[in-house]
């Protein structure tokens, strides 16, 4: 099980307004912004499981070629709602929403990179 997970931002002020529109998209919100780090979870709950900050070592961050991080919506209209809202606010289109495979039924997905080129995934699995 995963804990939490960070994200590398090459300019956190443009990733948090992504993150932002695409997580509250699917029912989380913005839980604090200090330091250069900003941190979400679950709306009306006192956690965290998703950070976006620059590097820790101070090198600008890059995208990992091959990484994505999913994150799970509660119905197909919170992962068109997230697609929507991610391009909206300075991501890019790397597959849209619809069914995984195309004659599946069960996993519902879309995949966008944010601003900084990091991949990811908002599905629904019905």
């Amino acid at each position: 099980m995963i804990g939490y997970v960070t994200i590398g931002a090459l300019d956190t002020e443009a990733s948090g307004k992504f993150y932002d529109a695409v997580l509250g998209a699917l029912g989380d919100e913005r839980k604090f912004a200090d330091g250069g780090w900003i941190g979400y979870g679950p709306k009306g709950e006192d956690s965290h499981y998703a950070y976006v900050c620059p590097p820790f070592d101070k090198k600008p961050a890059t995208a990992g070629n091959g990484s994505m991080l999913a994150f799970k919506g509660h119905s197909k209209a919170e992962v068109d709602a997230a697609h929507a809202a991610g391009l909206a606010n300075g991501g890019s289109d790397e597959g849209k929403p619809g069914f995984r495979p195309p004659e599946g039924k069960e996993f519902y997905g879309a995949y966008l990179r944010d601003p900084t080129g990091n991949k990811i995934c908002v599905f629904f699995k019905g």
